[in-house]
């Protein structure tokens, strides 16, 4: 799969202080980076930096073969973006808002991606059909979250950037959000990056997850793999003959494979258990703020 994003030693200064400091990761194609950290971590800096929005003090950066600084409006309808909030034309009808956003898609259209999405389809996509005649300001707050999710995409973008793109949805929404994600990835190989805190999100979503903390990134890798970083071992439970049993083993699988091997249809209620993402991102995140942890070592251990 080819390098969508590249980024290698990205640094931004304000003033006297560091935002970012020596960031460097790669995307691919087709792949969901989940990008988490406190508040003040640099996530929204660095995919401003991403999106050409904001320009870095330092570093190399390439989105969709090109320095977003640089970007044409070529590469610009390559990229959809969904903000945390959409300063929208409230007095728009919501069919016919897409339907003009639309337009500006048209010209960059390719027989291996259409452009722009058929307002009707992308509507029943993010569940808002029975809403199209309505003007953007008689829709809830949700309604208007799931609205900006159409925009971001009303151009089938090669390249996603998601800003808490799920804030305001009920469960139900949210989960047919997820499903659209999925659907994006599967189907046009978009590819994702998404900021968010919420973890059980995240660890649905993400292939991969990258951590910024104190403007360096202290962990990449996938939840299972960030799990293992941190709790080494799984917790694994199980009852026998009425007896409740608790065992630790860094390979769970095997452990397992052997107990139902000694023991076979004796095991009941048996469950294996990792350490949440959300253990693993406090531990990782404190680690960072302690300095008790080597960046590059957790980096490296954790890809």
């Amino acid at each position: 799969m080819s390098v969508v994003i590249d980024v290698e030693e990205l640094r931004m200064r304000y003033g006297d202080r560091d935002v970012l400091r020596d960031v460097t990761f790669q995307v691919r194609e087709g792949e969901v980076l989940v990008l988490l950290g406190p508040n003040g971590a640099g996530k929204t800096t660095t995919i401003e930096i991403l999106e050409g929005f904001r320009q870095r003090s330092a570093g190399r950066v390439s989105v969709l073969g090109l320095d977003p600084e640089q970007g044409t409006e070529a590469w610009r309808a390559r990229v959809g973006v969904v903000l945390q909030s959409w300063r929208d034309h409230s007095r728009w009808r919501v069919r016919e808002l897409l339907e003009n956003l639309g337009r500006y898609y048209a010209p960059y259209s390719t027989p291996e991606r259409e452009r722009p999405w058929h307002p009707d389809e992308l509507l029943k996509v993010v569940g808002l059909s029975a809403h199209a005649d309505r003007k953007v300001l008689t829709l809830s707050g949700g309604q208007r979250r799931r609205l900006d999710v159409a925009i971001g995409i009303v151009g089938r973008p090669e390249l996603l950037f998601l800003d808490e793109p799920t804030a305001g949805f009920d469960p139900e929404a949210r989960r047919e959000f997820h499903d659209l994600v999925h659907r994006l990835t599967d189907e046009l190989r978009t590819t994702v990056l998404l900021t968010t805190h919420d973890l059980d999100e995240a660890e649905k979503l993400a292939d991969r997850i990258l951590i910024l903390a104190g403007g360096r990134i202290v962990a990449d890798g996938s939840a299972d793999a960030l799990s293992r970083s941190v709790a080494g071992a799984a917790e694994i439970s199980w009852t026998r003959g009425g007896e409740r049993f608790v065992h630790t083993a860094v390979e769970s699988t095997e452990f397992v494979h052997d107990l139902f091997r000694q023991h076979g249809g004796e095991i009941r209620e048996l469950e294996v258990r990792r350490a949440s993402l959300e253990d693993t991102y406090m531990t990782l995140v404190r680690r960072s703020e302690s300095g008790a942890a080597d960046v590059r070592s957790l980096t490296e251990v954790t890809r």
